[in-house]
């Protein structure tokens, strides 16, 4: 398949078709910005949330763990960002191939990995529900790619799709980052402080979203059959 037949399957979002995302997007382009660069990039501010986030439990004062927040918090965004545009300029230099869809999905597990074991180690957080959290998000992924490898499609549905996990975790480190230190850590459960309870949350939502995605893929299969 070449490059210019490959039409990537992409999650559907408002934000890339806003005028200045395509405004970036052609500036990238223009400017020779590689996809897979891109989204190398995107893993690297991936890897560095984790580590921000694991680094609040062992900072010397509570004024560098908020800093630690702060900075998972930006470094979220700025994954983001990168998730986006690589499809973007992608799509805008007409370089969208096989190869770099695995540039786009593979440094994405490594960057879910990393931000939830890092949300598990964080000030207030419990390391086995990091884990847990971490291999439910690669899961979702395997069963979204397994939908289409089926015949069916990639089902992107939530309620704890990729975004909504983004937006949860940067909901709490921006809560930890401003929050008095005596509403982060043992609440209700002696040990579990802010990030343990969101990474609970995070949880029973991908745990529902499985199910859903299930379903979906389950039904579109019997419909193709039918």
């Amino acid at each position: 398949m070449s490059e210019q037949n490959f039409v990537p399957d992409r999650r559907p979002l408002a934000s890339r078709e806003r005028a200045a995302s395509k405004a970036v997007a052609h500036w990238l382009a223009t400017r020779g910005a590689s996809p897979n660069a891109i989204s190398l990039a995107g893993m690297i501010a991936g890897i560095a949330v984790g580590a921000a986030l694991a680094a609040t439990s062992l900072a010397p004062s509570p004024v560098w763990s908020r800093l630690g927040f702060t900075a998972a918090a930006v470094l979220i965004q700025l994954r983001l960002l990168a998730n986006m545009f690589d499809g973007m300029v992608a799509i805008e230099t007409g370089k969208a191939s096989p190869a770099g869809a695995m540039y786009n999905e593979v440094p994405d597990r490594v960057s879910d990995a990393a931000m939830f074991l890092g949300a598990g180690y964080a000030l207030g957080g419990q390391p086995p529900l990091g884990y847990i959290a971490a291999l439910l998000a690669v899961f979702l992924a395997y069963l979204r790619a397994q939908g289409k490898v089926a015949g069916a499609h990639q089902e992107f549905c939530g309620p704890m799709a990729k975004p909504q996990r983004a937006f949860v975790t940067t909901m709490l480190a921006i809560y930890c980052a401003a929050a008095p230190a005596v509403w982060q850590v043992d609440l209700i459960v002696r040990g579990w402080g802010a990030a343990a309870w969101v990474l609970a949350l995070i949880i029973v939502g991908e745990l529902w979203t499985a199910g859903r995605r299930l379903r979906r893929i389950g039904e579109r299969l019997r419909e193709l059959q039918a």
